[in-house]
């Protein structure tokens, strides 16, 4: 039995299906969902957190149903949050205590344990309010962790974290998999993703478009990526067999089957718009190409559709 699993998931607004019909099946690893704005992310944790109701189809946590069993799954899963969740006139010791309190944990044994593992015991017993952004995302760890739940979900863990407040969270989240918790984050940071996720799924306009290893996924695109670096904007150029996936203010980003074919073309086509290439690179694909590919246009000049990409790839 998976610790989560979802049979035709499925949340309607009026009119909007913000998730339609999602299969999942998750145990005992990090998973990251990936979508843009608006794709069904924050729906699909709200239903599987007990938070919202599913219009159709179901979903388990542990083996209990969200609906028909949610103390039961309320029990055995934690929910971390975008915006932080603690008290900062608390230290962090009152701050993880008051979680044991509401989950029924007695002592303060397992209190110190997590603050531990989270390397806060030095700083315990100073106010929350004294702690940088990283500690604090870390001490609302050790609260989530407090119960020893076997589900965790994490909603955009190191948003606004710096560089290394950011590696020491996924340090964190890579040692809970490796005690078998099983891990459900949401990300729009593409390399953690790549880095910490043992799987992750793409989700666009309520559908799951893709779910496997990030290196698959990558695999699965094929072909290379031209980066070419621009003196101004420059106009979308048009070229057989290669799409653009990211167009910046001094950049062109494109996904080509051949970039050897690929590459002189897209120098013409620039020069001709008077536009002056100083840089360009070619390389494998990364997620961030996969993501875009995958969830839909960048702007108007254009990533090509995901149903097709979706179809492609099933073909592969």
């Amino acid at each position: 039995m998976a610790a989560i699993e979802t049979a035709g998931l499925t949340r309607r607004f009026g009119e909007l299906v913000a998730v339609d019909a999602l299969d999942l099946a998750i145990d005992r690893e990090v998973f990251g969902i990936l979508g843009p704005n608006g794709s069904g992310k924050t729906t699909t944790v709200l239903m599987l957190t007990t938070l919202l109701r599913p219009t159709a189809g179901s979903a388990r946590i542990a083996g209990h149903d969200v609906v028909r069993e949610a103390a039961r799954v309320r029990e055995r899963i934690s929910y971390v949050p975008q915006d932080m969740a603690v008290d900062i006139k608390l230290t962090g010791r009152e701050n993880v205590s008051f979680y044991a309190a509401l989950y029924g944990v007695a002592g303060h044994d397992r209190v110190d344990e997590v603050l531990g593992i989270m390397d806060l015991a030095d700083r315990a017993d100073d106010l929350a309010g004294t702690y940088s952004g990283g500690m604090r995302r870390r001490l609302e760890l050790a609260q989530a962790l407090v119960h020893e739940p076997g589900v965790l979900f994490l909603d955009e863990p190191t948003i606004g974290l710096d560089v290394a407040g950011r590696r020491a969270i996924w340090t964190h989240i890579a040692e809970l998999r490796e005690r078998g918790m099983t891990v459900f984050v949401t990300t729009h940071y593409m390399d953690e993703a790549d880095q910490a996720c043992d799987r992750v799924g793409v989700i666009a306009k309520g559908q799951l478009v893709a779910v496997d290893a990030p290196s698959a996924l990558r695999h699965r695109l094929g072909g290379e990526r031209i980066s070419l670096q621009t003196d101004r904007l420059a106009p979308p150029v048009a070229v057989e067999g290669a799409r653009l996936v990211r167009r910046e203010p001094d950049r062109l980003v494109y996904h080509a089957d051949d970039a050897a074919d690929a590459v002189p073309a897209l120098l013409a086509g620039l020069a001709s718009a008077g536009v002056r290439v100083s840089g360009l690179e070619v390389a494998a694909p990364t997620l961030d190409d996969v993501f875009l590919a995958l969830a839909g246009r960048q702007d108007e000049g254009g990533a090509f559709d995901y149903r097709q990409f979706r179809n492609m790839i099933r073909r592969r």
